[in-house]
């Protein structure tokens, strides 16, 4: 017998998709959306087609990086699902950085940024790359106003989409473009929203479905990956510690917590602590809230579209949804025998799945992909 809640999803006529009315003009194909909420629009950057224009030119620019080389394209890939593909990310003049780059793809859904939840939204998130050292480099955000600000057609774009002159432009103003552009990129309608909001029976094969099964069931994926009655974003937006990386570090925690809270305290600055020290990275949430039940969490990436956004985790050390699987199976560790941390989330424990089930896990996970996107699953560097 199957499990309530998919009894529930399939007797429940999901209601019409609507954007909000000022929601970007190149998401209005409702199909598109299918499974998604409508995409949340800030009350103090309303969404314009020349905004998002400019947001789009900003994405691609590579000048705004030390060496002319870094855009935030780079890292969020459109042929890549808006990924790079990477364990973690590499910045100008080669640099790499601690973090496995999560796609953009549905982030204007997420409600905070970052894998340990820093900046609240995606104008926050979009000022932190340009001034980080390993990312694009810049000593200060006055170094990307004065590119703008010697470009006649940036100025006039400005000018048109903000009503600011080059005196006025900030930084602000930028982020907001970048944000309006981001929060276009958003794809559903795979087949699993078929099968469950269209009730289109035939939209999953038996090992999808079975994989169904197993999520909502004796896998418990869907405790933090999220299925709503008329949508599925598939994450809680929460944080979590399931033992990857700080497995490998607990001895070091107490040191590196103290150590860290000193140098936050003495005005450091978190988006390049934890970002150019892979130790103290593993400390997750830990690093924004300084409160020790964080320590090794970091928050529920969505699984839509994740058979294209290999390698896996926040720190890209795992390269298949086969060793994720069996990662949870284990009860948050890589291998059977390996210690778990004693900060692990009370919910990670083992599963008791046999491989077959964890392959019927792995073809659920494909059952995710947009429509939209034609891209092969990534192949991730190792």
């Amino acid at each position: 017998m199957r499990h309530a809640l998919l009894l529930t999803l399939m007797l429940t006529v999901p209601p019409a998709y609507t954007l909000a009315d000022d929601a970007p003009t190149t998401t209005t194909d409702d199909n598109n959306l299918l499974g998604l909420p409508p995409v949340p629009i800030p009350a103090n950057n309303p969404q314009t087609p020349a905004k998002i224009a400019l947001g789009d030119k900003l994405f691609h620019d590579k000048r705004f990086s030390v060496d002319g080389t870094v855009s935030c394209a780079n890292c969020h890939d459109e042929k890549k699902a808006f990924t790079d593909a990477l364990p973690v990310s590499v910045g100008h003049n080669g640099l790499t950085g601690t973090r496995n780059a999560p796609t953009v793809l549905n982030a204007a859904f997420n409600p905070s940024q970052f894998w340990d939840g820093r900046e609240p939204d995606l104008e926050g998130q979009a000022k932190q790359p340009l001034v980080n050292p390993v990312e694009h480099g810049l000593s200060d955000h006055q170094q990307v106003l004065e590119i703008i600000r010697t470009d006649p057609d940036y100025l006039a774009t400005f000018q048109n989409v903000f009503n600011v002159s080059a005196k006025s432009l900030t930084i602000d103003h930028v982020a907001q473009a970048i944000a309006s552009f981001e929060r276009t990129l958003v794809a559903g309608n795979s087949p699993f929203d078929r099968y469950i909001f269209n009730r289109q029976k035939d939209a999953l094969t038996a090992a999808q479905v079975r994989g169904f099964e197993l999520f909502i069931g004796q896998g418990r994926c869907v405790s933090c990956h999220t299925i709503e009655q008329d949508h599925a974003l598939f994450t809680d937006g929460r944080f979590h510690n399931i033992g990857v990386g700080i497995n490998q570090i607990q001895q070091d925690v107490p040191r590196l917590a103290h150590a860290f809270l000193e140098a936050k305290n003495k005005g450091g600055d978190v988006d390049v602590m934890v970002l150019t020290d892979k130790k103290s990275s593993e400390l997750g949430r830990f690093a924004v809230t300084d409160e020790l039940g964080q320590i090794g969490a970091f928050k529920t990436p969505t699984l839509r579209n994740v058979e294209l956004t290999a390698p896996y985790m926040h720190d890209g050390s795992l390269l298949t949804l086969k060793e994720v699987m069996v990662h949870y199976n284990n009860g948050g560790a890589a291998k059977a025998d390996e210690p778990v941390n004693a900060f692990l989330s009370g919910g990670i424990r083992p599963l008791g799945l046999n491989d077959a089930q964890l392959d019927d896990l792995v073809a659920f996970m494909s059952a995710l992909t947009s429509s939209k996107l034609t891209a092969k699953p990534a192949q991730a560097a190792h």
